[in-house]
């Protein structure tokens, strides 16, 4: 939590709901463990014959035809009922010198995934932070939130197409440096293992065909954060990353005759912006929050392995793609909230080769949200959202309508975190 800010105003900058209700990382972790258990149930439907969400992650672009082992863990929302998942949470703190967190995620289909499992240290001197484990990378605002922390029922479109529905998260280490300066500033530093992320990384499913990669780890991003002193009812942040994919591949499959590898380096760059205004008002009750990212993708790559072309192997592939996202909240009463949102992909939107067939500018697809929540409780909300989507696909352009109603219930054993903390788990500090 940044140091000079009114405790009330932290939960406003990172948190989602009217009322701040979640694990509380941005203090430091509780001695007693913590078992938090979120359960997480949409009713879907749209008017594409239930494929909307599906289509979302089929958009027109430089990943449209990207066979990542890891997009088959998408989990997309299904038309009807949907227990999208179960996370259960422990939390806790090792000799006063450690915090640890596992998060595991049980999908109605019978997977199970490990979201997080990290340990942290709490009292390194000049205001130094490690953490090492599984956990999602601090670039951005929104890629350390899990899905019951988001602002809407589902992830905004920049990153489910550029880095996945679940963000950039992996195996590897974190050095934060917070100076005790006037303003609250950090700097972070990662290295990732860097192996089958959602769209960026290593290709295992086709070691045969793509050279071998054992020089991990593969991954390395920055970020920095700032957030000024505004006074006691206003909070800022203002957010820069980048992350270097010193080894990424991918493998396409348009049929038998197309098949054909890529390897080589992929890089991402971010902006982000947040501001918060508490308005004193009962429950939530006139504050509201802005929240806008930008994120552009670039892969520099050769084609490694070609079916029926050998010749191409060795030629340069070279793809670029963006996306923003522009979301607002409000509390219109005691426990309820409604937010509008705007997201986007493709404005720059490409591929580039040596030969002219290899060359083609996609199209743009964009999308606009609406969703009301109310806070039934401290550990309950309900929410009902509409969406409007334009979407590019690689025929054609589709128009639909989505609608969700999410039901959330949160239950916890153990002590429980300071409940003004916030619950951005980005902001250990």
């Amino acid at each position: 939590m940044p140091r000079h800010l009114p405790l009330r105003l932290a939960p406003l900058l990172a948190a989602t709901s009217v009322v701040p209700w979640g694990t509380g990382q941005a203090a430091a972790l509780p001695l007693d463990p913590t078992l938090t258990v979120v359960l997480d149930g949409v009713y879907y439907d749209d008017n594409a014959d239930g494929e909307g969400d599906a289509r979302l992650g089929e958009t027109a672009g430089i990943f449209d035809a990207h066979d990542h082992e890891a997009a088959d863990h998408e989990h997309g929302l299904e038309q009807g009922f949907n227990l999208r998942h179960t996370e259960i949470s422990l939390t806790g703190g090792i000799e006063k010198l450690l915090d640890a967190r596992l998060n595991v995620a049980i999908y109605d289909g019978g997977d199970v995934e490990v979201e997080e499992a990290f340990l942290a240290t709490t009292d390194l001197p000049a205001g130094l932070r490690i953490k090492a484990g599984k956990f999602y990378s601090g670039i951005g605002y929104a890629n350390e939130r899990h899905p019951h922390d988001w602002d809407f029922v589902d992830q905004n479109l920049p990153y489910r197409t550029l880095l996945g529905v679940h963000g950039l998260s992996d195996i590897g280490a974190q050095l934060t440096w917070q100076p005790a300066w006037d303003h609250d500033t950090r700097f972070g530093i990662e290295a990732f293992q860097g192996d089958n992320n959602e769209r960026l990384g290593t290709e295992a499913d086709h070691a045969d065909d793509l050279p071998g990669r054992d020089d991990a780890p593969r991954l390395y991003t920055a970020f920095a954060k700032w957030s000024p002193a505004l006074g006691h009812d206003h909070a800022l942040q203002l957010g820069a990353s980048a992350a270097w994919f010193r080894s990424h591949q991918e493998f396409h499959h348009h049929d038998e005759l197309d098949e054909h590898g890529l390897d080589g380096e992929a890089r991402l760059w971010g902006l982000d912006a947040t501001y918060a205004f508490h308005a004193d008002g009962a429950h939530g009750q006139g504050d509201w929050r802005v929240a806008a990212e930008y994120l552009i993708a670039e892969k520099n790559l050769e084609v490694a392995h070609h079916a029926s072309d050998p010749s191409v192997i060795g030629q340069a592939r070279d793809f670029t793609e963006d996306g923003l996202y522009v979301q607002a909240t409000y509390g219109i009463a005691p426990r309820w909230e409604v937010g509008l949102r705007y997201d986007a992909v493709g404005f720059t939107n490409e591929k580039r080769g040596p030969l002219v067939a290899a060359n083609i500018d996609f199209d743009e697809s964009d999308r606009w949200t609406a969703a009301a929540t109310w806070q039934i409780s401290d550990t309950s909300r309900l929410r009902a959202q509409v969406a409007r989507v334009s979407a590019a696909l690689e025929t054609d352009r589709e128009h639909y309508t989505q609608f969700y109603l999410q039901y959330q219930w949160r239950f916890s054993l153990g002590q429980r975190s300071d409940p003004h903390a916030g619950h951005h788990h980005g902001h250990d500090h």
